[in-house]
C-alpha cells in the first residue's frame, strides 16, 4: 500500500506501508479524497506543536469502509462495508479539566490525525475509530465531502461568535476557510457579507459561491465598519487592518493561524472604550455531525471550491502549488492514478 510520509522536518517521501488492520471498534477506510491545507505545511516545516515524525499527513478525509474491526457494526455508530464516510480527525484525552468541562478542542493532549501522532489519510487505506466516522448519504459526492472537516471548523467558529440577526460581517481571506465562513454567515443571521482578498483571482471563487460584496481592500467597500470582522488569513497585515474596522460593541475573530511568535499592533484604549470583543477559535468542538448535515443540505457550494486533484506521487507538487497560492482547494486522491485540473481558472486549461 502506498502512502505519503513526512519522515522528518522538511522530508517528504512516498513509501510502501503495511495494509492497516482494524482494532476493536475501528474500521479500515479506502481513501477517496484528502484536502490540503495550511496545517499540512506547518506540520512538514516543524511548526506545529507536538508533531511526532515519521507521520502520514492528511486530516480532511473521506472514503469508503472496506473492513470492520470487532464491534464496529454495533451500537448507534454502527458501520457497514461499503458505507461512504467522512472522518473527524480529532481525539482527546477525555480526562483533563478542559475535556471534562466541554472544551475538548483545547485539550493539551489533543491528537489530530495526520497532524500530531496518529497517521492521516494521505495513503490508500487507513484506520479510524467508529466514534470519529460519520456516514454519508449514498448520493453525497464523496470527493466534495472532504470539505466537511474544514466546514466543521467553520461551524465551531460561528459557535463562539455572539451572533445577532442582521449583523454586517466582514471576512478577510477568500481561501477555503474564508469562503466557508462567508457562506455560513447568512445562515447565522447576517444582513450582509463582505469578503476581502488581495488576490483578485480568489474573489472570482467568492463570486461563484454567492458572496455579493468582494474587494481587494476593505477601504474600497461601501461600509467603513462592521459588526463582526473575521480574519481567516493569519496575516498580521490583515489583522491590523481588520480590527479597527469593528463597529463599537462588535466582535473581531482570529480564525486564521498566525505564526506562533507573531505580534499585532492595535489600540487597547479603543477595545476598552468601544467594548470590542476579540475571540479565538480552535479546530472542531461537537460540530462534525452538524457539518455533515449542513453539507448534505447544500449550505455551501462545494464544486467551485475544488480546483485540482493529485495522485500520491504528486503530493509534493500539490504542496508547492499550495504554498504558491495557486488554485483553489487542492486534494490528494490516493487511489487515482492521474492528477487532474478539475475546473478552469484564469491562465489554466480545463
Amino acid at each position: 500500500m502506498r502512502a505519503v510520509v513526512f519522515a522528518a522536518v522538511g522530508e517528504l517521501t512516498v513509501a510502501e506501508r503495511p495494509e492497516p488492520v482494524p482494532g476493536p471498534r475501528e474500521v479500515v477506510i479506502e481513501t477517496a479524497a484528502v484536502g490540503i491545507c495550511g496545517t499540512d505545511t506547518h506540520v512538514l516545516d516543524g511548526e506545529f506543536e507536538g508533531t511526532v515524525f515519521p507521520l502520514v499527513p492528511g486530516h480532511e478525509a473521506t472514503g469508503t469502509v472496506v473492513a470492520l474491526g470487532p464491534g464496529a457494526d454495533e451500537g448507534p455508530s454502527a458501520l457497514a462495508v461499503g458505507d461512504h464516510v467522512a472522518v473527524n480527525p480529532s481525539s482527546t484525552c477525555g480526562e483533563c479539566d478542559l475535556c471534562l468541562t466541554g472544551r475538548q478542542n483545547l485539550c493539551r493532549a489533543w491528537n489530530g490525525m495526520g497532524v500530531v501522532r496518529a497517521d492521516g489519510a494521505a495513503q490508500q487505506r487507513f484506520t479510524a475509530p467508529v466514534a470519529n466516522v460519520f456516514k454519508l448519504r449514498p448520493d453525497t459526492d464523496v470527493f466534495e465531502a472532504a470539505l466537511i472537516e474544514p466546514l466543521a471548523c467553520a461551524i465551531h467558529g460561528w459557535d463562539v461568535l455572539p451572533r445577532r440577526m442582521a449583523d454586517h460581517v466582514l471576512v478577510y481571506g477568500s481561501g477555503t476557510m474564508g469562503l466557508l465562513m462567508a457562506q455560513l454567515a447568512p445562515r447565522a443571521g447576517a444582513a450582509s457579507v463582505t469578503i476581502i482578498d488581495v488576490n483578485p483571482d480568489r474573489l472570482v471563487t467568492a463570486a461563484e459561491v454567492g458572496i455579493e460584496h468582494r474587494y481587494t481592500s476593505a477601504g474600497d467597500a461601501d461600509r467603513a465598519e462592521w459588526d463582526v470582522v473575521i480574519d481567516c488569513t493569519g496575516s498580521i497585515a490583515a489583522i491590523e487592518d481588520g480590527l479597527p474596522r469593528v463597529m463599537a460593541g462588535g466582535v473581531f475573530q482570529h480564525f486564521g493561524v498566525a505564526p506562533a511568535d507573531a505580534t499585532a499592533r492595535y489600540s487597547p484604549f479603543r477595545v476598552y472604550r468601544d467594548e470590542v470583543s476579540v475571540v479565538g477559535t480552535m479546530a472542531v468542538l461537537n460540530s462534525f455531525g452538524r457539518a455533515v448535515a449542513m453539507f448534505e443540505t447544500g449550505a455551501i457550494k462545494a464544486q467551485p471550491m475544488i480546483s485540482h486533484s493529485f495522485t500520491l506521487e504528486d503530493y509534493a507538487q500539490a504542496l508547492r502549488m499550495f504554498r504558491a497560492g495557486q488554485g483553489r482547494k487542492l486534494q490528494v486522491r490516493p487511489n487515482q492514478d492521474t492528477s487532474r485540473t478539475l475546473l478552469g481558472q484564469p491562465g489554466q486549461r480545463r
